[in-house]
């Protein structure tokens, strides 16, 4: 029968030796814990964070600067604003809705886009890192090395690692066997909590998602540590002035990778322990960090800030052009 089919297919086999279990076909997210009555409040908050998210990304987006750098910084923007989507636009339904549901289908899609966009921004801040090496370290043949081809070629690869590394942890999570508790302890669909509802011993899984998700994210981290010790210690033969824009840069980019990094080793290096310090960090990570990104990049980089007030200027003559004089 068609059901029978449907249950082969969400447990990864045949279960029929008398098991009388029931497939999932939604989930009911618990939310943010402690903020009941707080809805009418949070809920302005939040939407405001996201549309602040979405106006600071475009407008790095269309800054129109042509260099290696604003390249990936420009992938940077259009990710953030992709992650912020996955997971903030339900929250502020929920916000609003006494029945905080999600389907099967849409709770497997909200976990593949968000490991999609997490991963893919780790493997970028790391070609960052590169990539200010470079400039820093080796400036005469910057524009050389760093070349078009290279960035779409670096471009395309992070976002086909992101693609593979989701595929492969959304894979091992929906063969999983759902027959009962369907309250995901969060206010979206993640591996770790969503494999803790499974009617099956997930250790392995545990062990996979620390071995693909955590280690990723300390290597990396370890990757890009050592790429700005080198940076530093080459720093100390540059005359004042470059050193000090070189080393703004740097921390920008340092302060960015803090923040999105500490998150992802904090919440996969151990996804069998749920903390209640868990929510906090991922509501940092999903709604606050991608607006931190353009505001910690515009702020401390005035090739941005020349960008983008040439941007307003164009836009602010364009209006006033286009009224016609009176009197």
């Amino acid at each position: 029968s068609l059901t029978h089919l449907t249950e082969c297919f969400f447990w990864g086999g045949d279960r029929s030796h008398g098991e009388n279990l029931t497939v999932v076909t939604h989930f009911i997210l618990l939310g943010i814990p402690h903020t009941e009555g707080l809805q009418n409040i949070l809920f302005p908050v939040f939407l405001l964070f996201y549309m602040c998210t979405l106006l600071g990304n475009l407008l790095i987006m269309t800054a129109g600067l042509h260099t290696p750098m604003y390249f990936f910084l420009s992938n940077l923007s259009f990710i953030d604003v992709c992650h912020a989507t996955v997971t903030v636009p339900k929250m502020l339904a929920d916000f609003l809705s006494t029945a905080k549901t999600i389907s099967f289908g849409g709770c497997v899609a909200q976990m593949f886009f968000l490991h999609l966009f997490a991963c893919t921004e780790i493997f970028l801040l790391t070609v960052m890192a590169y990539d200010r090496y470079v400039a820093i370290c080796n400036p005469m043949h910057y524009l050389t090395i760093m070349n078009q081809k290279v960035c779409l070629l670096l471009a395309g690869t992070i976002w086909l690692g992101g693609t593979v590394h989701s595929l492969a942890l959304t894979g091992m999570t929906i063969k999983l066997p759902y027959c009962g508790p369907q309250k995901v302890d969060n206010f979206f669909c993640d591996v770790p909590p969503v494999i803790r509802l499974a009617c099956t011993d997930t250790y392995v899984i545990e062990i996979l998602i620390v071995s693909n998700s955590g280690l990723i994210s300390v290597v990396c981290f370890v990757v890009l540590v050592v790429s700005y010790g080198i940076i530093l210690v080459s720093l100390r033969k540059r005359l004042a002035e470059g050193r000090r824009k070189a080393l703004s840069t740097c921390a920008a980019h340092l302060t960015v990778v803090t923040l999105f990094l500490g998150h992802c080793i904090f919440i996969y290096s151990r996804p069998s322990t749920s903390f209640s310090e868990d929510k906090v960090v991922s509501v940092f990570f999903t709604a606050v960090t991608p607006l931190l990104n353009p505001i910690i990049y515009t702020l401390r980089n005035e090739d941005m800030k020349q960008a983008l007030n040439k941007l307003f200027g164009r836009k602010v003559t364009k209006v006033s052009g286009s009224i016609p004089a009176t009197g």
